[in-house]
């Protein structure tokens, strides 16, 4: 992930701090300098150290409980508002993810019960809700900063540890799709609410409701991919119709072909039908200004462009494009030949047709294909890493 730095690994999953939490410590410094001086800030600073090694032990519950029923998370990264541990995938079961979505909190739950074992009697609770008081105890601090963290993540909005354990319940009586919807549904509505709270008690409350807004919303959009993509390949999807640049073309050659179609993206291709790389519009644009329409399109192409065959998967092909950030995935048969290409244009509409045709009882083979576009218009497909709260 950009502006991460990898601090150490643990069981083949990568620990990144974010650059923000760094700069996260040196505000909480700076803030109880102001109040109390040099000793009291580094105290702040040592307990919001402490406090985010319970939160890396929380996201390394998921980790660890993800890994028994066989899902790896490469990486889990420290922020600010949290932590996040990237899953490869969610369980498909919905006990499974029950599971996985509760082993974060359980691991707070621990640290909590060990703490108030070892402070005994001592423990007064009405100080457990004085975490910014100086003269509160550390481990007591940490103690209710703990029982705070297992309150906080049982929200049930997703994707925090509530809403999926949400999710987890509700599908065990619905559909995972119209599961994950009501869920996402539900843990924007808490977004709001928290949002509308930070208005009034703290600007970190804001910038936590807008995050699981937006993760919400894009975690259903993730399902509804997943679940058109179920038992399509590449080919059921790809543009087929579309044209072709040669090593020889020019940029103005380029140009040209661009106001003959409604191509963003042009592969170049070689003799043999292999694809050399791929122009887009944004780049031929500022070659023109740059270097001018004789410029070979060779020379300004994207030349890092992902392959997959034609018969491999819709929803592997999808993870790729979205992991790479790509303007166009190349689709090749057998020979290694281009025979069509996938873009992420292409992946809205078959989205939206998606959506324009629930029911999946319906054919969506041998759909039709507009002459202009040459778009088949069967179904589509594509997931990113599931994140943990």
């Amino acid at each position: 992930m950009a502006w991460s730095l990898t601090i150490g690994r643990i069981g083949g999953t990568a620990i990144r701090i974010h650059v923000t939490f760094l700069l996260f410590l040196v505000w909480i410094w700076a803030a109880y300098y102001q109040s109390g001086g040099a000793n009291e800030a580094w105290q702040g600073v040592l307990f919001v150290a402490l406090l985010f090694g319970c939160v890396m032990l929380h996201e390394l519950g998921h980790a660890f409980a993800a890994r028994h029923y066989g899902v790896k998370t490469p990486d889990i990264t420290l922020w600010p508002f949290g932590g996040i541990a990237s899953l490869e995938r969610m369980p498909e079961k919905p006990s499974e993810e029950l599971v996985v979505a509760l082993a974060g909190p359980a691991v707070n739950v621990a640290i909590a019960a060990l703490l108030f074992i070892w402070l005994g009697a001592t423990v007064n609770v009405d100080d457990l809700t004085k975490i910014e008081d100086p003269g509160t105890s550390m481990l007591v601090k940490l103690a209710g900063a703990n029982v705070f963290l297992v309150l906080f993540n049982l929200i049930p909005a997703f994707p925090m540890d509530g809403g999926r354990v949400l999710r987890a319940l509700l599908a065990m009586r619905m559909g995972h799709s119209q599961a994950t919807a009501t869920a996402a549904s539900i843990g924007q509505g808490f977004a709001i609410a928290l949002g509308l709270l930070g208005i009034f008690y703290s600007p970190m409350l804001i910038i936590i409701a807008v995050f699981v807004f937006l993760a919400a919303s894009g975690e259903a959009g993730q399902e509804q991919l997943k679940d058109a993509s179920r038992g399509l390949l590449v080919s059921d999807a790809m543009i087929t119709q579309f044209e072709r640049l040669t090593p020889q073309s020019t940029v103005d050659d380029a140009a040209d072909a661009l106001i003959r179609t409604s191509q963003k993206e042009f592969p170049v291709v070689d003799g043999a039908g292999h694809l050399r790389g791929v122009l887009t519009r944004d780049v031929m644009i500022q070659a023109l200004k740059a270097q001018g329409p004789q410029t070979p399109v060779v020379e300004v192409m994207l030349k890092d462009v992902p392959r997959i065959p034609d018969r491999a998967p819709l929803g592997v092909a999808l993870k790729q494009l979205t992991a790479r950030q790509a303007p166009a995935m190349g689709v090749v048969d057998g020979q290694g030949a281009l025979v069509g290409l996938l873009t992420p244009e292409n992946v809205g509409e078959l989205m939206m047709l998606h959506a324009a045709r629930p029911r999946r009882g319906e054919s969506r083979r041998g759909g039709p294909t507009g002459p202009a576009s040459g778009r088949r218009i069967n179904s589509d497909a594509g997931t990113g890493p599931d994140r943990m709260l």
